[in-house]
C-alpha cells in the first residue's frame, strides 16, 4: 500500500499543499509542494521494499515495454554520455576510479573509461540492464551494498544520472555516498529532470528538483557547488528538460544537521511558466525543441 510522505526529504517541514495530481500509465500521482521550503515530493508514494521490487521487475517494463536495452534507450544513453563528457571535460582533472550507480547499461562508463581513462565501477538493480555492463568489461553490482561487501575502494568520481529523483531521502543517501563511497579529493555528478521545464510527474520521480531545491539538497548533503547546467541535451536545443550539477565534498555537517535551508518562493507560478515557455518554443521552433532519437 502506498504511503504517506509526513515530513519534506529537504527541510523536514511537516506542512504542505497539493501541488499536481494525475494518472502515470493508469496509476495515481500526487505530488506535493512543502510550504517550508518548496520542495516539490511524491506523496502518497510507494514504501521502500516496493521501491525494491519495482525496480528489479517492473520499473524497464512500465517504461519500455522490455526488460532489456532497447535500441532507443541505447540510442539516447549514448547521447548523454557525449552530453556529460562534454560538461566534465576541460576541468583539468584525474581519474582513476568511477562509480556510476544506477548505470543501466553502462554507456556512461565506458566513454568516461575511453575519454578520461577512469577504472569503471557499476551499481544496477535490473537484470538484463546489468548483464549488458558486465558484457562491456564493467564491474558491475546489484546494490550498494553489495559493491560495499566486495571491497570496492574510494572512487575520484561518484555519478547519479536521472537517480537522485528516484530516491526517498536524496539528502540521506548523498551524505552517506560522501562518507563512504567518494575521496576527499573526489567529485560528484548528478542529472535529474527540471522541474521547470520537464513533465516530471511519475509514479517512479519521488521528487522533483528545481535549480534551487538540487542545490540546497547537494549543500545539505555536505557538498560544495562547483557547477549547475540547465539544459536540454540530448532531447531539446531549446527547452531546458535537465539540470547537471558537479560538486565536491565540503564541510562535513553530520547529516546536515546544521545546514539551514534557504526557502524557495514561487514554486508554482515559475513552473507554470517554465511549462507555458516549453509549449510555445515547441510551437514555434518544433525542429529545434524537439531533436530526433
Amino acid at each position: 500500500m502506498p504511503e504517506e510522505v509526513r515530513a519534506c526529504p529537504l527541510c523536514g517541514g511537516m506542512a504542505s499543499e497539493l501541488f499536481d495530481k494525475r494518472e502515470f500509465r493508469k496509476t495515481p500521482v500526487v505530488n506535493r509542494l512543502c510550504t517550508s521550503c518548496g520542495l516539490v515530493y511524491q506523496s502518497p508514494r510507494m514504501t521502500e521494499d516496493e521501491l525494491e521490487s519495482f525496480y528489479e521487475a517492473e520499473y524497464r517494463r512500465l517504461y519500455q515495454g522490455d526488460e532489456g536495452p532497447t535500441a532507443k534507450d541505447l540510442a539516447i544513453q549514448e547521447r548523454r554520455a557525449e552530453s556529460l563528457c562534454g560538461f566534465f571535460r576541460g576541468r583539468d582533472l584525474h581519474l582513476s576510479r568511477h562509480l556510476d550507480i544506477g548505470c543501466s547499461s553502462g554507456m556512461l562508463l565506458k566513454r568516461f573509461r575511453y575519454e578520461f581513462g577512469s577504472q569503471p565501477v557499476g551499481v544496477e538493480p535490473g537484470e538484463a540492464y546489468r548483464a549488458h555492463a558486465q558484457g562491456q568489461d564493467i564491474a558491475v553490482y546489484a546494490s550498494l551494498d553489495e559493491a560495499r561487501v566486495s571491497g570496492e575502494a574510494a572512487f575520484d568520481l561518484v555519478s547519479l544520472i536521472h537517480v537522485l529523483e528516484h530516491l526517498p531521502d536524496p539528502v540521506g543517501y548523498l551524505v552517506e555516498i560522501r562518507q563512504r563511497e567518494l575521496s576527499g579529493s573526489g567529485w560528484l555528478l548528478l542529472e535529474v529532470p527540471n522541474l521547470y521545464a520537464h513533465d516530471c510527474f511519475e509514479v517512479a520521480h519521488l521528487v522533483s528538483f528545481s535549480p534551487h531545491t538540487l542545490t540546497q539538497v547537494v549543500e545539505k548533503a555536505g557538498y560544495e557547488l562547483v557547477a549547475l547546467e540547465p539544459h536540454g541535451r540530448p532531447r531539446s536545443e531549446l527547452i531546458p528538460l535537465y539540470l547537471t550539477l558537479l560538486a565536491r565534498p565540503g564541510q562535513d555537517l553530520q547529516g546536515g544537521a546544521e545546514f539551514r535551508v534557504h526557502a524557495e518562493n514561487g514554486v508554482k507560478t515559475r513552473r507554470w511558466l517554465g511549462m507555458l515557455r516549453r509549449r510555445l518554443v515547441t510551437r514555434l521552433f518544433p525542429s529545434r525543441a524537439w531533436l530526433p532519437y
